[in-house]
């Protein structure tokens, strides 16, 4: 099955940045898109941003204009830069894989590479 970690959250004022980070590795490869999710207590997890096969992302209302996600396609690993942070903000924060929207079905891909999270990484966002 698909490894995946994610890493990078801390502590930081309102208005400061930080980095996250999510590496992806497997004996065998599959095509895949990526997402951010974070989830705050009491709340639900909600979608933070996407990128699809191509490099294309999208981004929830709430961070775009100040959250960029990125990649680097040869070592499969993913970025997600928030700047300006906010306390609400704050939650764990996990990336995860998923079938690319024009896959075809595929047994082994999806039993190995779709749909496996990270485990988790903490942001603390104070006033």
């Amino acid at each position: 099955d698909v490894q995946v970690v994610d890493f990078g959250g801390g502590s930081v004022q309102a208005g400061g940045s930080l980095q996250l980070s999510c590496s992806v590795s497997g004996y065998t490869y599959c095509p895949y898109d990526m997402s951010w999710y974070r989830q705050a207590r009491g709340k639900e997890r909600e979608v933070v941003s996407h990128i699809d096969n191509d490099g294309v992302t999208d981004y929830a209302d709430s961070v775009k204009g100040r959250f960029t996600m990125s990649r680097d396609k040869a070592k499969n690993r993913f970025y997600l830069q928030m700047n300006q942070l906010k306390p609400d903000d704050s939650g764990t924060y996990y990336c995860k894989t998923s079938r690319p929207a024009v896959a075809e079905d595929d047994s082994f891909c999806a039993s190995a590479w779709w749909g496996f999270w990270g485990q988790g990484t903490q942001v603390t966002v104070s006033s």
